[in-house]
Protein backbone atom coordinates (compact mmCIF):
# COMPACT_ATOMS: atom_id res chain seq x y z
CA UNK A 1 0.00 0.00 0.00
CA UNK A 2 2.83 2.41 0.92
CA UNK A 3 4.62 1.70 -2.36
CA UNK A 4 1.47 2.40 -4.35
CA UNK A 5 0.56 5.64 -2.56
CA UNK A 6 2.77 7.98 -4.61
CA UNK A 7 1.33 6.65 -7.86
CA UNK A 8 -2.20 7.26 -6.57
CA UNK A 9 -1.38 10.87 -5.74
CA UNK A 10 0.21 11.28 -9.14
CA UNK A 11 -2.88 9.75 -10.75
CA UNK A 12 -5.10 12.10 -8.73
CA UNK A 13 -3.05 15.11 -9.87
CA UNK A 14 -3.35 14.05 -13.53
CA UNK A 15 -7.11 13.73 -13.14
CA UNK A 16 -7.28 17.25 -11.68
CA UNK A 17 -5.25 18.67 -14.57
CA UNK A 18 -7.37 16.76 -17.07
CA UNK A 19 -10.51 18.57 -15.82
CA UNK A 20 -8.87 22.00 -15.94
CA UNK A 21 -11.98 24.17 -16.19
CA UNK A 22 -13.93 22.45 -13.44
CA UNK A 23 -10.88 22.14 -11.21
CA UNK A 24 -10.12 25.84 -11.70
CA UNK A 25 -13.69 26.78 -10.75
CA UNK A 26 -13.51 24.66 -7.58
CA UNK A 27 -10.08 26.04 -6.76
CA UNK A 28 -11.35 29.60 -7.22
CA UNK A 29 -14.28 29.00 -4.85
CA UNK A 30 -12.00 27.62 -2.14
CA UNK A 31 -9.43 30.38 -2.65
CA UNK A 32 -12.00 33.16 -2.46
CA UNK A 33 -13.66 31.57 0.56
CA UNK A 34 -10.38 31.32 2.49
CA UNK A 35 -9.36 34.86 1.49
CA UNK A 36 -12.78 36.15 2.53
CA UNK A 37 -12.45 34.53 5.94
CA UNK A 38 -8.99 36.04 6.40
CA UNK A 39 -10.13 39.54 5.47
CA UNK A 40 -13.27 39.36 7.60
CA UNK A 41 -11.36 37.97 10.57
CA UNK A 42 -8.65 40.63 10.23
CA UNK A 43 -11.24 43.39 10.01
CA UNK A 44 -13.01 42.22 13.17
CA UNK A 45 -9.68 41.78 14.97
CA UNK A 46 -8.78 45.37 14.10
CA UNK A 47 -12.10 46.59 15.53
CA UNK A 48 -11.29 44.86 18.82
CA UNK A 49 -7.78 46.30 18.98
CA UNK A 50 -8.73 49.86 18.03
CA UNK A 51 -11.69 49.88 20.40
CA UNK A 52 -9.58 48.65 23.31
CA UNK A 53 -6.81 51.17 22.65
CA UNK A 54 -9.33 54.01 22.32
CA UNK A 55 -10.86 53.14 25.69
CA UNK A 56 -7.47 52.73 27.37
CA UNK A 57 -5.94 55.90 25.98
CA UNK A 58 -8.93 58.18 26.46
CA UNK A 59 -10.48 57.13 29.77
CA UNK A 60 -9.40 54.13 31.78
CA UNK A 61 -5.71 53.36 31.33
CA UNK A 62 -4.78 49.69 31.54
CA UNK A 63 -5.46 49.35 35.26
CA UNK A 64 -7.10 51.42 37.97
CA UNK A 65 -6.28 51.01 41.66
CA UNK A 66 -8.60 52.27 44.39
CA UNK A 67 -9.65 51.51 47.92
CA UNK A 68 -11.78 48.41 48.46
CA UNK A 69 -15.42 49.19 47.67
CA UNK A 70 -14.77 52.44 45.78
CA UNK A 71 -16.45 51.32 42.56
CA UNK A 72 -19.69 50.52 44.42
CA UNK A 73 -19.64 53.34 46.98
CA UNK A 74 -18.14 56.30 45.16
CA UNK A 75 -21.51 57.86 44.30
CA UNK A 76 -22.75 57.70 47.92
CA UNK A 77 -19.69 58.53 49.97
CA UNK A 78 -16.53 59.04 47.89
CA UNK A 79 -14.76 60.64 50.88
CA UNK A 80 -14.62 57.19 52.53
CA UNK A 81 -12.40 55.77 49.80
CA UNK A 82 -9.53 58.25 49.62
CA UNK A 83 -5.94 57.13 49.05
CA UNK A 84 -4.18 59.26 51.65
CA UNK A 85 -0.61 58.84 50.39
CA UNK A 86 -0.90 58.58 46.59
CA UNK A 87 2.75 59.50 45.90
CA UNK A 88 4.01 56.64 48.06
CA UNK A 89 1.63 54.20 46.37
CA UNK A 90 2.73 55.49 42.95
CA UNK A 91 6.37 54.70 43.66
CA UNK A 92 5.42 51.22 44.82
CA UNK A 93 3.45 50.55 41.62
CA UNK A 94 6.25 51.84 39.38
CA UNK A 95 8.53 49.06 40.64
CA UNK A 96 6.30 46.55 38.83
CA UNK A 97 7.93 45.39 35.55
CA UNK A 98 5.99 46.48 32.47
CA UNK A 99 4.62 49.66 34.07
CA UNK A 100 5.14 52.83 32.03
CA UNK A 101 3.25 55.50 33.93
CA UNK A 102 1.15 55.90 37.09
CA UNK A 103 -1.20 58.85 37.52
CA UNK A 104 -3.34 60.02 40.43
CA UNK A 105 -6.93 61.14 39.84
CA UNK A 106 -9.31 62.80 42.27
CA UNK A 107 -12.96 62.42 41.31
CA UNK A 108 -15.79 64.75 42.17
CA UNK A 109 -19.38 65.44 41.22
CA UNK A 110 -20.93 68.87 41.15
CA UNK A 111 -22.27 71.63 38.96
CA UNK A 112 -20.69 73.79 36.29
CA UNK A 113 -22.12 77.25 35.68
CA UNK A 114 -21.63 79.48 32.64
CA UNK A 115 -23.19 82.55 34.27
CA UNK A 116 -26.66 81.71 32.99
CA UNK A 117 -27.36 78.07 33.72
CA UNK A 118 -26.02 75.03 35.58
CA UNK A 119 -25.20 71.52 34.43
CA UNK A 120 -24.46 68.48 36.56
CA UNK A 121 -21.02 67.07 35.78
CA UNK A 122 -18.68 64.27 36.75
CA UNK A 123 -15.23 65.76 37.15
CA UNK A 124 -11.67 64.57 37.65
CA UNK A 125 -8.58 66.26 38.94
CA UNK A 126 -5.71 65.00 36.78
CA UNK A 127 -1.98 65.37 36.34
CA UNK A 128 -1.81 67.34 33.05
CA UNK A 129 1.61 66.24 31.78
CA UNK A 130 0.94 62.57 32.48
CA UNK A 131 -2.58 62.68 31.06
CA UNK A 132 -1.17 64.10 27.83
CA UNK A 133 0.76 60.83 27.44
CA UNK A 134 -2.10 58.58 28.54
CA UNK A 135 -4.84 60.38 26.59
CA UNK A 136 -3.41 59.95 23.11
CA UNK A 137 -6.90 59.06 21.79
CA UNK A 138 -8.55 62.19 23.19
CA UNK A 139 -9.24 64.50 20.28
CA UNK A 140 -9.38 68.20 21.07
CA UNK A 141 -11.85 69.80 18.69
CA UNK A 142 -11.18 73.22 20.19
CA UNK A 143 -8.34 74.67 22.22
CA UNK A 144 -5.68 72.36 23.63
CA UNK A 145 -5.06 69.86 26.45
CA UNK A 146 -4.30 70.95 29.98
CA UNK A 147 -0.71 71.85 30.81
CA UNK A 148 1.02 71.92 34.18
CA UNK A 149 1.01 75.74 34.08
CA UNK A 150 -2.81 75.91 33.74
CA UNK A 151 -3.54 76.35 37.45
CA UNK A 152 -7.09 77.59 36.80
CA UNK A 153 -7.66 75.76 33.50
CA UNK A 154 -10.47 73.33 32.70
CA UNK A 155 -11.18 71.09 29.71
CA UNK A 156 -14.72 70.03 28.86
CA UNK A 157 -16.29 67.10 27.10
CA UNK A 158 -17.94 68.05 23.82
CA UNK A 159 -21.42 67.44 25.25
CA UNK A 160 -20.79 69.73 28.24
CA UNK A 161 -19.44 72.53 26.06
CA UNK A 162 -22.31 72.23 23.61
CA UNK A 163 -25.00 72.23 26.33
CA UNK A 164 -23.63 75.34 28.04
CA UNK A 165 -22.41 77.09 24.90
CA UNK A 166 -18.85 77.28 26.20
CA UNK A 167 -15.74 77.57 24.06
CA UNK A 168 -12.01 77.96 24.60
CA UNK A 169 -11.26 81.22 26.43
CA UNK A 170 -14.61 81.41 28.25
CA UNK A 171 -14.89 81.39 32.04
CA UNK A 172 -16.95 78.90 34.06
CA UNK A 173 -17.55 78.17 37.75
CA UNK A 174 -17.36 74.76 39.38
CA UNK A 175 -19.54 74.23 42.45
CA UNK A 176 -19.27 71.15 44.67
CA UNK A 177 -20.61 70.14 48.06
CA UNK A 178 -18.16 68.72 50.58
CA UNK A 179 -18.96 65.86 52.92
CA UNK A 180 -19.15 68.27 55.88
CA UNK A 181 -21.94 70.19 54.14
CA UNK A 182 -19.88 73.15 52.97
CA UNK A 183 -20.05 74.36 49.38
CA UNK A 184 -16.88 75.23 47.48
CA UNK A 185 -16.63 77.09 44.20
CA UNK A 186 -13.75 78.04 41.94
CA UNK A 187 -13.56 80.00 38.71
CA UNK A 188 -11.86 78.39 35.71
CA UNK A 189 -10.85 79.30 32.18
CA UNK A 190 -11.90 76.87 29.46
CA UNK A 191 -8.66 75.67 27.86
CA UNK A 192 -10.06 73.09 25.46
CA UNK A 193 -13.01 70.95 24.38
CA UNK A 194 -12.38 67.24 23.80
CA UNK A 195 -13.98 64.25 22.19
CA UNK A 196 -13.35 60.78 23.55
CA UNK A 197 -14.55 57.48 22.15
CA UNK A 198 -17.70 57.60 24.32
CA UNK A 199 -20.46 60.10 23.67
CA UNK A 200 -21.91 59.35 27.12
CA UNK A 201 -18.60 60.24 28.79
CA UNK A 202 -18.29 63.51 26.85
CA UNK A 203 -21.79 64.59 27.92
CA UNK A 204 -20.76 64.91 31.59
CA UNK A 205 -16.97 64.92 31.80
CA UNK A 206 -14.77 67.82 32.87
CA UNK A 207 -11.12 67.76 33.91
CA UNK A 208 -9.10 70.21 35.96
CA UNK A 209 -5.53 70.10 37.29
CA UNK A 210 -5.09 67.80 40.29
CA UNK A 211 -3.86 70.70 42.45
CA UNK A 212 -7.03 72.67 41.72
CA UNK A 213 -9.21 69.63 42.51
CA UNK A 214 -7.42 69.16 45.83
CA UNK A 215 -7.95 72.83 46.65
CA UNK A 216 -11.61 72.55 45.66
CA UNK A 217 -12.16 69.45 47.80
CA UNK A 218 -9.82 70.44 50.63
CA UNK A 219 -7.74 67.27 50.55
CA UNK A 220 -4.31 66.10 49.39
CA UNK A 221 -5.53 62.56 48.69
CA UNK A 222 -6.63 60.81 45.49
CA UNK A 223 -9.39 58.39 44.62
CA UNK A 224 -7.78 56.38 41.84
CA UNK A 225 -4.30 55.50 40.60
CA UNK A 226 -4.35 54.96 36.84
CA UNK A 227 -1.68 52.62 35.46
CA UNK A 228 -0.41 52.74 31.89
CA UNK A 229 1.54 49.67 30.76
CA UNK A 230 4.07 49.22 28.00
CA UNK A 231 1.91 46.55 26.33
CA UNK A 232 -1.83 45.92 26.57
CA UNK A 233 -1.12 42.18 26.41
CA UNK A 234 0.57 42.44 29.84
CA UNK A 235 -2.61 43.64 31.57
CA UNK A 236 -3.65 40.36 33.17
CA UNK A 237 -0.13 39.50 34.30
CA UNK A 238 0.49 42.90 35.90
CA UNK A 239 -2.98 42.94 37.45
CA UNK A 240 -2.40 39.57 39.10
CA UNK A 241 1.02 40.61 40.39
CA UNK A 242 -0.19 43.95 41.79
CA UNK A 243 -3.26 42.29 43.34
CA UNK A 244 -1.00 39.99 45.34
CA UNK A 245 1.10 42.95 46.43
CA UNK A 246 -1.60 45.56 47.14
CA UNK A 247 -4.66 43.46 47.98
CA UNK A 248 -3.69 42.91 51.64
CA UNK A 249 -3.40 46.69 52.02
CA UNK A 250 -7.07 47.23 51.24
CA UNK A 251 -6.79 48.08 47.55
CA UNK A 252 -8.80 46.73 44.63
CA UNK A 253 -7.63 46.57 41.02
CA UNK A 254 -9.80 46.79 37.92
CA UNK A 255 -8.59 46.24 34.38
CA UNK A 256 -9.76 48.30 31.43
CA UNK A 257 -12.09 45.46 30.40
CA UNK A 258 -13.78 45.42 33.80
CA UNK A 259 -14.24 49.18 33.59
CA UNK A 260 -15.65 49.07 30.04
CA UNK A 261 -18.46 46.55 29.69
CA UNK A 262 -19.23 48.16 26.31
CA UNK A 263 -16.08 46.47 24.98
CA UNK A 264 -17.20 42.97 25.97
CA UNK A 265 -20.63 43.56 24.45
CA UNK A 266 -19.02 44.71 21.20
CA UNK A 267 -16.69 41.71 21.13
CA UNK A 268 -19.63 39.37 21.68
CA UNK A 269 -21.68 41.06 18.94
CA UNK A 270 -18.95 41.00 16.31
CA UNK A 271 -17.86 37.51 17.36
CA UNK A 272 -21.35 36.17 16.69
CA UNK A 273 -21.58 38.02 13.38
CA UNK A 274 -18.22 36.66 12.27
CA UNK A 275 -19.31 33.16 13.30
CA UNK A 276 -22.33 33.45 11.00
CA UNK A 277 -20.12 34.76 8.19
CA UNK A 278 -17.72 31.85 8.64
CA UNK A 279 -20.65 29.41 8.47
CA UNK A 280 -21.95 31.04 5.25
CA UNK A 281 -18.54 30.84 3.59
CA UNK A 282 -18.17 27.22 4.71
CA UNK A 283 -21.53 26.36 3.14
CA UNK A 284 -20.60 28.15 -0.08
CA UNK A 285 -17.36 26.18 -0.34
CA UNK A 286 -19.18 22.93 0.49
CA UNK A 287 -21.84 23.48 -2.16
CA UNK A 288 -19.30 24.48 -4.78
CA UNK A 289 -17.10 21.45 -4.15
CA UNK A 290 -20.08 19.08 -3.93
CA UNK A 291 -21.35 20.33 -7.27
CA UNK A 292 -17.91 20.02 -8.88
CA UNK A 293 -17.29 16.53 -7.49
CA UNK A 294 -20.75 15.32 -8.51
CA UNK A 295 -20.27 16.56 -12.08
CA UNK A 296 -16.81 15.02 -12.24
CA UNK A 297 -18.06 11.68 -10.96
CA UNK A 298 -21.00 11.70 -13.39
CA UNK A 299 -18.65 12.24 -16.32
CA UNK A 300 -16.20 9.59 -15.09
CA UNK A 301 -18.68 6.88 -14.10
CA UNK A 302 -17.58 4.58 -16.96
CA UNK A 303 -13.97 5.14 -15.92
CA UNK A 304 -14.72 4.04 -12.37
CA UNK A 305 -16.71 1.07 -13.69
CA UNK A 306 -13.73 0.03 -15.81
CA UNK A 307 -11.43 0.25 -12.76
CA UNK A 308 -13.79 -1.97 -10.79
CA UNK A 309 -14.14 -4.42 -13.69
CA UNK A 310 -10.35 -4.71 -13.90
CA UNK A 311 -10.16 -5.76 -10.27
CA UNK A 312 -9.70 -2.53 -8.34
CA UNK A 313 -11.49 -2.56 -5.03
CA UNK A 314 -14.20 0.04 -4.29
CA UNK A 315 -11.93 1.45 -1.60
CA UNK A 316 -9.37 2.49 -4.20
CA UNK A 317 -12.00 4.45 -6.13
CA UNK A 318 -12.99 6.16 -2.89
CA UNK A 319 -9.34 6.93 -2.06
CA UNK A 320 -8.72 8.32 -5.53
CA UNK A 321 -11.63 10.80 -5.33
CA UNK A 322 -10.66 11.84 -1.79
CA UNK A 323 -7.03 12.28 -2.89
CA UNK A 324 -8.15 14.61 -5.67
CA UNK A 325 -10.21 16.63 -3.20
CA UNK A 326 -7.31 16.78 -0.75
CA UNK A 327 -4.99 18.13 -3.44
CA UNK A 328 -7.54 20.74 -4.52
CA UNK A 329 -8.25 21.61 -0.87
CA UNK A 330 -4.57 22.08 -0.02
CA UNK A 331 -3.98 24.15 -3.16
CA UNK A 332 -7.06 26.28 -2.52
CA UNK A 333 -6.12 26.84 1.13
CA UNK A 334 -2.58 27.89 0.25
CA UNK A 335 -3.70 30.18 -2.56
CA UNK A 336 -6.43 31.62 -0.31
CA UNK A 337 -3.91 32.36 2.44
CA UNK A 338 -1.59 34.08 -0.04
CA UNK A 339 -4.43 36.06 -1.66
CA UNK A 340 -5.96 37.01 1.71
CA UNK A 341 -2.62 38.08 3.19
CA UNK A 342 -1.64 40.16 0.17
CA UNK A 343 -5.09 41.75 0.02
CA UNK A 344 -4.93 42.52 3.75
CA UNK A 345 -1.57 44.24 3.30
CA UNK A 346 -2.86 46.34 0.38
CA UNK A 347 -6.08 47.32 2.17
CA UNK A 348 -4.19 48.20 5.35
CA UNK A 349 -1.78 50.36 3.36
CA UNK A 350 -4.76 52.37 2.07
CA UNK A 351 -7.04 52.17 5.14
CA UNK A 352 -10.82 51.98 5.37
CA UNK A 353 -12.48 55.19 6.67
CA UNK A 354 -15.13 54.17 9.21
CA UNK A 355 -17.91 56.25 10.79
CA UNK A 356 -18.23 56.46 14.59
CA UNK A 357 -19.64 53.24 16.13
CA UNK A 358 -22.87 53.43 18.17
CA UNK A 359 -22.59 55.64 21.27
CA UNK A 360 -19.26 56.98 20.01
CA UNK A 361 -18.07 60.35 18.78
CA UNK A 362 -14.97 59.59 16.77
CA UNK A 363 -14.63 57.70 13.51
CA UNK A 364 -11.47 55.79 12.71
CA UNK A 365 -9.46 54.24 9.90
CA UNK A 366 -9.87 50.48 9.87
CA UNK A 367 -7.10 48.08 8.91
CA UNK A 368 -6.95 44.34 8.29
CA UNK A 369 -5.06 43.03 11.31
CA UNK A 370 -3.91 39.47 10.71
CA UNK A 371 -3.06 36.92 13.37
CA UNK A 372 -1.49 33.53 12.74
CA UNK A 373 -4.47 31.80 14.38
CA UNK A 374 -7.03 33.51 12.12
CA UNK A 375 -5.01 32.86 8.96
CA UNK A 376 -4.42 29.19 9.73
CA UNK A 377 -8.05 28.72 10.83
CA UNK A 378 -9.29 30.17 7.54
CA UNK A 379 -7.03 27.83 5.57
CA UNK A 380 -8.15 24.88 7.68
CA UNK A 381 -11.83 25.75 7.12
CA UNK A 382 -11.32 25.79 3.34
CA UNK A 383 -9.41 22.51 3.38
CA UNK A 384 -11.80 20.68 5.71
CA UNK A 385 -14.83 21.90 3.78
CA UNK A 386 -13.36 20.54 0.55
CA UNK A 387 -12.63 17.14 2.07
CA UNK A 388 -16.04 16.87 3.73
CA UNK A 389 -17.81 17.81 0.51
CA UNK A 390 -16.17 14.92 -1.33
CA UNK A 391 -17.00 12.11 1.12
CA UNK A 392 -20.62 11.35 0.13
CA UNK A 393 -20.07 11.57 -3.68
CA UNK A 394 -16.93 9.43 -3.30
CA UNK A 395 -18.82 6.76 -1.35
CA UNK A 396 -21.58 6.74 -3.96
CA UNK A 397 -19.08 6.39 -6.82
CA UNK A 398 -17.21 3.55 -5.09
CA UNK A 399 -20.45 1.55 -4.63
CA UNK A 400 -21.79 1.86 -8.17
CA UNK A 401 -22.66 -1.41 -9.90
CA UNK A 402 -20.14 -2.33 -12.59
CA UNK A 403 -22.83 -3.05 -15.20
CA UNK A 404 -24.57 0.27 -14.57
CA UNK A 405 -21.28 2.13 -14.62
CA UNK A 406 -20.15 0.64 -17.95
CA UNK A 407 -23.56 1.35 -19.47
CA UNK A 408 -23.32 5.04 -18.43
CA UNK A 409 -23.02 7.35 -21.47
CA UNK A 410 -23.78 4.66 -24.07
Amino acid sequence: MNARLPSEWSFALRNILRQRLRSAATLAAITMGVAGLILAGGFVQDIFVQLSEALIHSQTGHLQIARQGYREGRTRAPEHYLIEQPDQLKQEILTQPGTQLVLARLGFAGMINNGKRDLGIIGEGVEPSGEAILGSHLEFIEGRPLADADHDGIVLGQGVARTLGLKAGDRANLIISLAEGAVNTLDFEVIGVFQSFSKEFDARAVRIPLAAARNLMDTQAAHVMVVLLNETADTERVQASLSRKLGPGGYELASWRELSDFYDKTVDLYGRQFGVLRLIILLMVLLSVVNSVNMTIFERTREFGTMLALGDRPGRVFQLIIAESVLIGVSGAVLGIVLGSVSAWLISAIGIPMPPPPNANIGYTALIRLTAVDVLTAGAVGFVATCLAAIIPARRASRVLIVDALRQGT
